[in-house]
């Protein structure tokens, strides 16, 4: 059974937002590092959560070159 589309409008359930935002964080945490390790790539990321909690990601090479 497949999952149908995700509609795009904000979640008005604090909970649901919330572990959304999480799940969804992570997901883009681990893209960003294999897109870094399958293509070679330098990656930044930065993620301010609503109360303005900061997440980032970047590869070594690009923190330490730029």
């Amino acid at each position: 059974m497949r999952r149908g589309r995700v509609q795009l409008k904000r979640i008005e359930n604090k909970i649901n937002r919330q572990v959304t935002f999480s799940k969804r964080r992570a997901g883009l945490l681990k893209k960003a590092r294999e897109i870094s390790v399958l293509c070679d790539a330098d990656v930044g990321l930065i993620v301010f959560s609503n109360k303005g909690k900061l997440f980032e990601y970047s590869t070594d090479s690009w923190q330490h070159n730029h």
